[in-house]
Order: C-alpha cells, then sequence, then structure tokens
C-alpha cells in the first residue's frame, strides 16, 4: 500500500490514490487537475522516504470533485451578569479532492487505477474462496 502525507491549507494528510478527502478551499474549478508539492514522506512497499521537510521530486496529483461548505460551527459568546450575549454561526468552505496518483522523481508509484485493479482481484479472490467453501 503506497500512501503520501503532504501539506495543503496549514493541515496535514495522508492521502492514498483512490479515494477524496476535504481540504481548505483550493482556487481551482472541479474536474480541474491539481498537483501538490508539498509531501512530507511517501510510504511504497515499505519504503519510506522521509524530506527535510520536503521530499524533493515528489508529487501527488488530483483531481477537483466539488466545492462544498462545511457543517456550521456555533459561537456563543456571553458575558455573566451583564445580560449580553453573542451568536453566531460560521461553516467552512471546501474543497473535496479525488488523489489520482503519488509520484517521486518522476515515476509514478501509485495511481487510482492500479488500486482499482488491486481491489477487483481481491475481491475475486474472496468469491472464489467463498464458492469453493460453498461446495
Amino acid at each position: 500500500m503506497t500512501y503520501a502525507i503532504i501539506e495543503t491549507g496549514g493541515k496535514q494528510l495522508r492521502v492514498e490514490p483512490g479515494r477524496f478527502y476535504d481540504i481548505e478551499l483550493l482556487s481551482a474549478q472541479p474536474d480541474e487537475q491539481v498537483s501538490i508539492d508539498s509531501v512530507l514522506l511517501v510510504q511504497h512497499n515499505g519504503e519510506v522516504t522521509i524530506g527535510q521537510p520536503l521530499v524533493a521530486g515528489a508529487k501527488v496529483e488530483g483531481t477537483i470533485m466539488r466545492h462544498l461548505r462545511g457543517r456550521k460551527v456555533l459561537v456563543y459568546k456571553m458575558k455573566p451578569k451583564k445580560k449580553t450575549r453573542k451568536k453566531r454561526g460560521h461553516r467552512q468552505e471546501i474543497t473535496r479532492l479525488m488523489i489520482n496518483s503519488i509520484s517521486l522523481n518522476g515515476s509514478v508509484l501509485a495511481s487510482e487505477a492500479e488500486t482499482t485493479v488491486s481491489n477487483e482481484a481481491d475481491s475475486e479472490a474472496t468469491t472464489e474462496v467463498a464458492q469453493e467453501s460453498a461446495e
């Protein structure tokens, strides 16, 4: 299993190809390709590459699925014995990003297609084992 730890929007995320993540708002349109160069760590088949602070030549590519707004956060301020109350709400702007591939020094370590193929092979093997045990 290949994964990477990236930094975006002031936060660090562990990402894998073929999965989507909700991150801070990016200034790109839906169905547009984005590449993230701020990769802190890459793990591929047990081999870990750690950056100081970033991994040189590492890149994570993804597709923006859509922009949305997060859940409402209520901010309530009150001063006791003063009859002063403030109630405000806030909804954070979020971008849903589908990770397509993780590459290191120009070579693609893992992509969404490879992950899908391996998941299908696992499900077929499980189905075959179940059929043999049923007979």
